[in-house]
């Protein structure tokens, strides 16, 4: 049983006994599924009755939402939610490999962040409401801040800020699920820098290079 530590107050024990609670409910998902995972198991992993976690959170599902919320608080806040005004004044093509970088670092060098996706995933099947926890937190985050960038941006012309925020998120996610979570960089190697290059590209209308303007009157003359 988790030994109280003297002098905190009832509310940071109470805090304490939540993030125990998270931790030994992400260890327990991780490790036997969503289906297979008890709260007498995620009771025994946090180190607290059985009663205590029944206290916090009412059932299985209501844990497993709070774990989705702390996980998109805690990383897709640090992609969205931090990015300095100033980085938000400056060109389109810094801001978005800004956000770009930000996301597959955590896609690429986070392997609980990647085991709980796959979890998602795997799960959605059976058990959907799940899977739409996640999305929906996601669209509170990311879709939200990449929308309002894209709307409210001088420099970006889109007729659909919508559509390219959902093109932008969901570029990145496929190049990390695909070559992080199923594998296959082994099989179809790509350096990210040449996705995030591209992706840009498609967004961002950049001016026409010296060399580029000059093939094409070459090219228009011949």
């Amino acid at each position: 049983m988790r030994q109280a530590k003297p002098g905190r107050t009832d509310r940071q024990l109470s805090q304490e006994k939540t993030e125990a609670i998270l931790e030994g409910g992400m260890q327990e998902f991780l490790t036997h599924g969503y289906a297979a995972t008890s709260m007498d198991r995620v009771a025994i992993a946090a180190k607290v009755s059985k009663a205590t976690v029944y206290s916090h959170f009412q059932d299985k599902e209501s844990l497993f939402i709070a774990l989705i919320q702390r996980l998109v608080e805690q990383r897709f806040q640090s992609i969205f939610g931090t990015v300095d005004e100033q980085i938000l004044q400056m060109p389109p093509q810094v801001v978005l490999r800004n956000f770009a970088n930000r996301a597959l670092d955590i896609g690429t060098t986070e392997p609980q962040f990647l085991n709980f996706m796959r979890l998602i995933l795997g799960e959605s099947g059976r058990f959907p409401q799940l899977a739409r926890a996640f999305v929906r937190n996601i669209e509170q985050t990311a879709f939200r801040r990449l929308c309002h960038y894209f709307t409210h941006c001088p420099q970006l012309k889109l007729s659909d800020p919508e559509a390219t925020a959902r093109i932008f998120v969901g570029a990145v996610v496929h190049f990390m699920i695909v070559q992080e979570m199923l594998h296959g960089k082994e099989i179809m190697p790509m350096e990210r820098d040449r996705i995030v290059d591209s992706l840009i590209n498609l967004i961002v209308e950049l001016p026409l290079t010296d060399n580029f303007a000059k093939g094409s009157n070459t090219a228009s003359s011949g």
